[in-house]
């Protein structure tokens, strides 16, 4: 069988969870449970602590109420209680997950190696290492995972649909609740914009409102659940008959028909275009310029949602093929799609000015390292001549090893990532890691030697040189290690792939280091008569561009780079000179940890808040 070739995707739902098996071939198949394509998430713990789950936990939920739980995902800190007993919602989700892979191996014919999970995009760290956990307890060594909504318009793409790249969607995702994101294509994949959900938007409310339709005075005692699993029938039943008539256990049965769920679906479904209308005002982008709205889900499979939307949001609404399985088809990467196109939390291939650029900071520390050795000022001792070092080159030499050491390790890593079908046995992200991680030493062993090599040269105690090699780079270590853990744990994948997202400007490389050696050409002018004012004129220049090297590693935009570059500028030219070089470039070395320590930012501490919703009195789900 081809079950070693074979690509499993699992969206796990609060309501239900669906799967795709995918091949090489472009071919794939659903994965089918009591012969639907969709698993019910809910479960229901026994008195024996087993956990059963799909439809036989809603059937037994009749029986045993107090012991079922028809949302088991739940936020990463929050516990369930059944029966006076405290359960991990981790677990309930691996039983879940575990009935996943038993039928995936069954239907692949052996244990399926490459698994992906489908995460909401707007899950943070917390969730995401939540789910990991889950299904490691269910039996999954390193799933990647991917963004759901990502994953819908990567499919879309494998479908046939034409989205040039710059092309903005919009994902409306219609299950329990709603999540709307706004994404835009670039040349390495699609980029999340925005992403707002609404919990009380989706099927839970219609099904809240359409129970309080047919019961105004409230579910009959003891029939909750018994009526919610009828009331689900009833409503996949219209999908093929006018009407469905809905048992009920102490009392008449009701007639369900089309007319009666779109009134109680109406008012949700605007509330979830509101949502969509929210989305895209938070992404910042001109309505009018929205390529397609995509809705998914098993909710978007009603007929009234196309009318409601196009509507309400003034966008032309698509109802993507297969809407339940969408997103598992598409982090399935069924279809066989060009890598660019791939919905993992995976690695773009660098382009090639990315690879050439790794040379500038290399040559720049070569080059400033070499000057100073060879460029220092000898005076006359008791015993021996001593020289007179600019340890400020020193410390940059070492500062620009270390990016070139990074840059080369993030490239390399991500590299090998964006080929991981070629028989890589680490996961995407543990190839990353292991590139920043291998390149971090390699950055202090190359110090250590510029320490090493100079103590010896010049003949000084190997401390000093430790002193301006070693330490300023420190800092810059302890983040790219950071990184390098959150690359492993793919937390956040960056827009254009981490080796595009740690690409130290090279600009700042340039003008840093010309200005460094410029300063230590002019520092023996008062022992080249006649040149003294060609080398002060030099010195002053050297500290411009230093100036210039640290604002430009510091902001982003030509135009507050100008606005801050000329003060700061003429700050550093007045401050450089014969024994300060030190403090000079110790701004340049503090901008560049600053630059580090932006990159971390901007992936594990900083989020975009959602915008908060207020919540419509409807009414609960019905109970017992």
């Amino acid at each position: 069988m081809r079950a070693g070739l074979a690509r499993l995707a699992i969206d796990c739902g609060s309501a239900t969870t669906t799967a795709v098996l995918a091949w090489p071939d472009g071919s794939w198949s659903p994965l089918l449970f009591d012969g639907e394509p969709a698993l019910p998430s809910a479960v229901l713990v026994a008195g024996d602590g087993s956990v059963v789950t799909g439809q036989r936990a809603w059937q037994a939920a009749t029986a045993d109420p107090q012991r079922f739980i028809p949302r088991p995902r739940r936020p990463a800190d929050e516990q369930v209680s059944v029966a006076d007993v405290q359960v991990a919602p981790a677990d309930l989700v691996a039983a879940t997950l575990r009935r996943v892979i038993d039928e995936a191996h069954r239907m692949a014919g052996g244990p399926v190696e490459d698994v992906r999970l489908v995460v909401p995009a707007g899950w943070g760290p917390r969730r995401r290492t939540w789910l990991r956990q889950a299904a490691h307890r269910a039996g999954l060594a390193q799933p990647r995972l991917v963004e759901a909504p990502v994953a819908v318009a990567s499919d879309a793409l494998a479908s046939g649909v034409q989205l040039p790249v710059g092309s903005v969607v919009v994902v409306c995702d219609l299950g329990a609740g709603v999540e709307v994101s706004v994404l835009r294509r670039g040349s390495a994949g699609f980029e999340v914009l925005s992403t707002l959900a609404d919990p009380d938007a989706g099927g839970d409310a219609i099904d809240a409102a359409l129970t309080a339709a047919l019961f105004p005075g409230g579910v009959p005692v003891g029939d909750g659940w018994a009526l919610a699993v009828s009331l689900r029938t009833a409503k996949h039943a219209l999908v093929r008959h006018a009407a469905v008539t809905v048992p009920v256990p102490s009392g008449p049965a009701v007639v369900v028909n089309h007319l009666v769920v779109e009134q109680a679906a109406r008012p949700v479904l605007v509330r979830a275009a509101g949502v969509v209308r929210d989305a895209v005002d938070a992404a910042e982008v001109d309505p009018t310029t929205i390529a397609a709205l995509w809705c998914v889900g098993g909710t978007a499979q009603m007929s009234l949602v196309a009318d409601v939307m196009a509507a309400e949001t003034g966008l032309r609404p698509l109802l993507v093929p297969d809407p339940l399985v969408a997103a598992a088809r598409g982090a399935a990467d069924a279809g066989g799609r060009d890598i660019g196109q791939a919905a993992s939390v995976g690695e773009p291939v660098p382009s090639v000015w990315r690879a050439v650029a790794i040379g500038v900071p290399g040559f720049a520390s070569l080059a400033l390292v070499s000057h100073a050795l060879f460029t220092p000022t000898w005076h006359s001792g008791l015993m021996r001549e001593w020289a007179f070092m600019n340890w400020g080159e020193v410390a940059m030499a070492s500062v620009f090893a270390v990016i070139a050491c990074l840059a080369a390790g993030t490239v390399l890593g991500s590299t090998l990532a964006a080929r991981a079908d070629s028989g890589v046995a680490l996961s995407v992200g543990a190839q990353v890691a292991t590139g920043i991680l291998t390149s971090a030493w390699l950055g202090v062993a190359v110090v250590g030697m510029y320490a090493v090599v100079g103590s010896q040269y010049i003949g000084t105690g190997l401390g000093a040189f430790l002193r301006w090699t070693l330490v300023p780079v420190v800092p810059m270590l302890v983040v790219a290690m950071v990184l390098a853990l959150i690359a492993f744990r793919q937390w956040r994948t960056p827009r254009g792939g981490w080796s595009d997202f740690l690409a130290f400007p090279v600009s700042s490389v340039v003008t840093a280091a010309v200005g460094m050696m410029l300063v230590q050409w002019s520092l023996p002018a008062t022992y080249a008569p006649g040149m003294e004012v060609w080398l002060g004129v030099g010195q002053r220049v050297g500290g411009v561009l230093i100036g210039v090297g640290v604002i430009t590693a510091l902001v982003s935009g030509w135009w507050l780079r100008l606005v801050m570059g000329v003060p700061f500028a003429i700050l550093t030219a007045t401050l450089v000179g014969r024994y300060n070089t030190g403090t000079v470039a110790g701004l340049y070395v503090v901008a560049a940890t600053v630059w580090w320590l932006g990159r971390l930012w901007a992936r594990i501490l900083y989020t975009a808040p959602a915008q908060p919703r207020r919540s419509l009195p409807l009414p609960g789900p019905p109970h017992s």
